[in-house]
């Protein structure tokens, strides 16, 4: 069993998104609240996506997507 390198594959998928939606929310000039608005989410959700804490759903891949007005395949491409 490879358990323990799964889940740290998960975890790096998991911040590997998290940062590309940092980095698509700075280069928007939104804040964490303001993308957390626009894509119908809480603030701290956002938060803790970015950290790689969040497994996220594909309907908020595609609702942060909308919000910070790029394709859904930027933020999971080659994940």
């Amino acid at each position: 069993m490879t358990q323990a390198p799964d889940k740290l594959r998960i975890q790096r998928q998991r911040e590997t998104f998290g940062r590309r939606v940092r980095e698509h929310r700075i280069l928007a000039g939104l804040s964490q609240e303001e993308l957390a608005e626009a894509a119908g989410i809480h603030r701290t959700y956002v938060s803790s996506l970015e950290r790689g804490q969040r497994n996220v759903s594909l309907d908020n891949i595609v609702a942060l997507a909308r919000a910070l007005k790029v394709d859904a395949a930027q933020l999971i491409e080659g994940i």
